[in-house]
């Protein structure tokens, strides 16, 4: 079955938000809403994730998921106000565990922040299906990113979440704590076994100057065409380039915010005594912090 996919751009974080619809009923599916934050001033709003909203309601669908492909680095989630708002369950991988010991330990939070994924609604199996109206999903875990990276395939559609770029811009990178360049690889060799025609939607894009951003891609043009991964490069080889090139690049902008919020299901840590909500930095790096 061919899911009707409705692609939403934050231009501020190069992020793609999708609602997936069931073309035999109402029910819908969002994957990865991205509340808007800025750092500077602490100040959240929604209007990305109001232009969501706006388009269900006017289509008069049923939010019956709202799915994270992963942990995000770069933005913060802004499911629990879709959830809000619209309902739906909140869902991601079930080793968003391993992630929640990994970051509550750099942020220190204590024993109040609890590691259990249990601020998730579902928390997916590899290879677990599940419903979207009459709509059938599969969840396939592709580590390598983060450790709780999925692959959803929905139809003859698979959303990539951080694994797979455009062609001309290769491949995530996987030099964050719990990342792993040799598990990227074989992740992303399991995307590459679907049929050649599967719709590759990818959560960003990086697009080369004169290029506008592009949602979408196929198992064929990036088995023919992927500057990282295309037919013929063997493992060692995507290793050595991955982990030079992620020498060089820079921490997201939004890393420390994002991870503190995403790890809690896109909520925000408890106010303290004087009803005002802080995030840490922790002045060690993150680099540091994440391998003590």
């Amino acid at each position: 079955m061919k899911p009707v996919v409705t692609t939403f751009y934050d231009e501020a974080t190069n992020t793609f938000s999708y609602i997936v619809k069931d073309p035999s009923s109402s029910a819908c599916a969002v994957i990865d809403p991205v509340l808007d934050f800025d750092q500077a001033s602490g100040v959240i709003s929604y209007d990305s994730a109001n232009q969501i909203i706006a388009d269900i309601q006017a289509h008069k669908l049923d939010l019956q998921l709202l799915i994270e492909t992963h942990v995000h680095a770069d933005h913060l989630s802004a499911a629990p106000y879709l959830q809000e708002e619209l309902g739906g369950k909140i869902a991601i991988g079930k080793h968003i565990t391993t992630v929640q010991d990994e970051f509550g330990k750099l942020f220190n939070e204590g024993t109040r922040f609890q590691r259990d994924g249990s601020q998730f609604d579902i928390l997916f199996e590899d290879n677990q299906r599940y419903q979207i109206g009459e709509l059938s999903g599969l969840a396939l875990h592709t580590p390598g990113h983060t450790p709780a990276c999925m692959t959803h395939l929905i139809g003859d559609a698979a959303f990539v979440g951080d694994t797979l770029f455009q062609p001309d811009a290769g491949t995530a990178r996987a030099d964050f704590p719990g990342g792993d360049a040799r598990a990227l690889y074989q992740s992303i060799q399991r995307i590459l076994s679907l049929p050649e025609d599967t719709r590759l939607y990818m959560c960003h894009d990086y697009p080369p100057e004169g290029r506008a951003a592009r949602s979408q891609s196929t198992v064929a043009q990036q088995r023919a065409n992927n500057i990282h991964v295309k037919s013929g490069v063997v493992e060692d080889e995507f290793v050595s380039l991955r982990e030079a090139r992620d020498a060089t690049l820079r921490m997201p902008n939004l890393i420390l915010p994002s991870l503190q919020v995403n790890m809690r299901a896109g909520h925000f840590p408890e106010a303290e005594d004087n009803e005002t909500i802080y995030l840490k930095t922790p002045i060690s790096g993150l680099r540091q912090s994440g391998k003590s």
